[in-house]
């Protein structure tokens, strides 16, 4: 009996870690629904909202890394940016960019973490401002969530 509720406790949690994971990547994905759904029936919030914001930060590592990784293979040259829009791009980012991570959770967001990876932003500051973003829209869908339960 032990082992089929922990075997029930590891899907439902590694289906919302995969769920939120995904969704933070350029995959179509959202992990809104399985949130609700997983609230609905039961499961701990603060739970939830651990487990998500952690699935859906590391997919936007993982879309971070993809967005370096294109940055250092010269993606802009298939772009062809002039020298001067380019640096004149990096400059934007360096002054709004990384506080449009506050919004990597909206629609479009997988966007702005892959350019803020192919523009060489500092870990640090990216980790720091995306785990806010990532962990404060689970907050508030638990807090929605919570209110209509």
């Amino acid at each position: 009996m032990i082992w089929t509720e922990f075997a029930a406790q590891l899907a439902a949690m590694g289906g919302m870690f995969l769920a939120a994971l995904l969704a933070a990547t350029p995959v179509p994905m959202q992990s809104e629904l399985t949130f609700v759904a997983l609230a609905a029936s039961g499961w701990a919030l603060p739970a939830l909202v651990v487990v998500a914001s952690l699935g859906n930060v590391l997919g936007s590592c993982l879309t971070y890394a993809a967005g370096r990784g294109f940055g250092e293979a010269g993606i802009w040259r298939w772009f062809r940016l002039p020298p001067e829009k380019l640096a004149r791009a990096e400059n934007w980012f360096a002054r709004w960019g990384r506080w449009s991570l506050l919004l990597s959770w909206a629609p479009g967001g997988d966007v702005v973490v892959a350019l803020a990876g192919a523009l060489r932003m500092p870990l640090t500051s990216f980790l720091t401002l995306l785990t806010l973003a990532k962990t404060g829209r689970y907050i508030a869908l638990a807090l929605v969530t919570s209110a209509t339960l």
